[in-house]
Formats: structure tokens, sequence, C-alpha cells
């Protein structure tokens, strides 16, 4: 039976549509209070602030109006069987929660002026700063990206290194054991006025910290890894002639992936804290230095607006992350949950 017949049988009484074809109950509640969001912004007068009132107020309302009707169409039945449409859908909750969330916090600066201004700015100040500051934004995330990955990738190349060499050799492992439990619990950012004034440039003492900080958490979870192999697995290759230089990577390594994976998920969350904070404090650039810029002049709608790229950033690097996790990690799927 074709799609097109399944609406005719469930008119008639018969099974009822599939799910693709019915209509997104949640999708026409979140465009209903998206239209809304858009109704107070464009008809509520705002509160003038100083001798100007917000800009970029009707681009904001027709923003949202827009999103409305956006909505509103991914809700007809049918449509659910488009693949980005159903993406939408699974986000529809969070969809009608983030308009309500931006319509309080609306109301709450631009039209009642609840919240002390310049620090608590509307939602229409973060389209002027994406509009008129968008270069210098868009130049501190790519030096910070630049920075992230150099310190992230050297680190998490030394750690992985560590933990496979320790988790193989106890002899080795002797003596780095008592570094890592001396160094490893030191948080990275305490280390900054150290590492300035050790380092050549600021960069270079930027890139040494965050190494630093994917360093520790990859190396233990890397020496987890390969020293809990199971033995079995080792006895089989040797019984069939394996070196151990194959033991160690045909086995040892393979079997150990999943925490290596682990270990860089938690490195790349604490690099991220130990890149803005080393942007904050010596690095001239990145948006650590346009948080501390921002605030020097006042311009709190910048900050939000530095902020939420970061955390858009931030939170799209750990799922690729997870994205490479599964497509390399296939023939383990379910090992590790996380």
């Amino acid at each position: 039976m074709s799609s097109a017949d399944v609406l005719p049988a469930a008119a008639a009484g018969g099974s009822a549509a599939p799910r693709g074809w019915r209509v997104w109950k949640t999708g026409v509640a979140a465009a209903a209070l998206w239209a809304g969001v858009g109704g107070v912004t464009l008809a509520w007068p705002n509160v003038q602030v100083g001798f100007s009132s917000w800009g970029y107020t009707r681009e904001f309302g027709a923003a949202a109006v827009a999103l409305a009707a956006l909505l509103l169409l991914a809700a007809v039945p049918g449509a659910g069987r488009l693949r980005p449409v159903r993406a939408l859908h699974r986000a529809g909750p969070w969809l009608s929660a983030l308009a309500v969330a931006v319509g309080a916090w609306e109301i709450a600066t631009a039209k009642l002026a609840l919240l002390p201004s310049p620090f608590f700015a509307p939602p229409q100040s973060l389209i002027e700063v994406y509009a008129t500051d968008y270069q210098r934004l868009a130049d501190s995330l790519a030096n910070s990206l630049w920075l992230l990955a150099n310190g992230f990738l050297l680190g998490a190349a030394a750690g992985f290194l560590t933990g496979v060499a320790i988790g193989w050799s106890r002899g080795l492992g002797y003596w780095v054991h008592p570094v890592l439990r001396f160094l490893g619990p030191v948080p990275s950012t305490a280390l900054l006025p150290m590492a300035f004034f050790f380092f050549p440039s600021s960069w270079s003492a930027a890139v040494f910290l965050i190494a630093l900080a994917t360093w520790f958490p990859v190396t233990v979870l890397t020496w987890s890894g390969v020293a809990g192999v199971n033995r079995a697995y080792y006895d089989v290759a040797r019984t069939m002639g394996a070196s151990e230089w194959f033991l160690v990577l045909r086995v040892a390594i393979p079997a150990a992936l999943p925490q290596v994976f682990v270990g860089l998920f938690m490195g790349l969350g604490a690099s991220f804290s130990v890149l803005v904070a080393a942007e904050m404090m010596g690095v001239k650039s990145g948006l650590g230095w346009y948080l501390s810029w921002a605030q020097g002049w006042a311009s709190y709608a910048n900050m939000y607006g530095a902020l939420i790229v970061m955390a858009l950033v931030f939170s799209g690097l750990i799922s690729l992350l997870f994205l490479g996790r599964d497509r390399l990690l296939a023939w383990q799927n379910g090992v590790v949950k996380w």
C-alpha cells in the first residue's frame, strides 16, 4: 500500500496514520509560543534606556514570527517523512521551553526593565552584536580554535603514548605513576603564572597548559584500558606466533580504545576551561580575550554573544568527538555508553 492510500484508510476508521503523517501537536504548540514572542516584541513598546531604545527589535520580532511559521509548516501531516523535520520533531519540547524562556527574557528586560541595564540586555541585543561586531568575534573564534587544536592534539598524542607505555610496561609505570599522582590533581590554571614566566610567549604557554590539561585524563584512561585487557587475548595471539609489537598495536590498543575516547572526552572538557582562562589572563586573542574586552567596556551584550558562540562551538566539538567515536568503534558498539 502506498503512503497516499494511508490517509483515506485512517479517515474511514481503519488503522491510524503513520507517525510521519500525523499532525505534530508539540510543533503547533511551539509555533504558537514563538508567534506570541514575536507579537509581544513587535506590539509592546520598549522601555527607553538612556537616550535611545533597544535596536533590532523589529528584526527580532520578525525572526520569532518566521520561526513560528517554519514550525507550523513542519507540523503539517506528511512533513515528518523528511529527515530534517524528524530531527526537529525530537527537539519539540526544547523549542517550546526556549520560546517561554526567551519571551520571559524579553519582557523582563526590554518591556518592563525589571533587570538593570546594561548588565542584562534583551535578546535583540544579540542580533546587534552579531550584525555589527561579527568580524572581531569571528577572528577571536578562529584564534581560539587554532590555540585549542594545537594544545589538545599535542596533549592527546602525549597522553595516548604515555598511557600505552605505562599500561604495557610495569618498569616504566614504576617511574611515571608518582608523577601522575603528583601533577595530575593540580589544576592547569594554577600553573598559569609559572607557564607565562618560563615560556617565550603567552601563546606557547597557553598551548602547554591546554596540552597538560588534556594529557592527564587521556593518560590515565588509556593506561586503565591497556592494563585491563583480558590476558586470554594475549595468550591466543602468542600461540599464533604474535610478536610484542603485534600484541601492543593489534590487541592492546584496539581493546583499550573505548577507554581512550572517554579520556579524550574528559581532556576536551578540561581544555576548554584552560583555554578561556589563558586567553583572559595573557593571550591577546580568542574568545576569552573577547570576554575580558567586552567586560572592560561594559559591553555586556557582546559578552553574552561570545558566551553563546562559545557554548555552541564547544558542544559542537564534543558532538564531533562522539561522531568520530561511533565511526571508529563501530565494531565495539555498546561496549561503553556515554
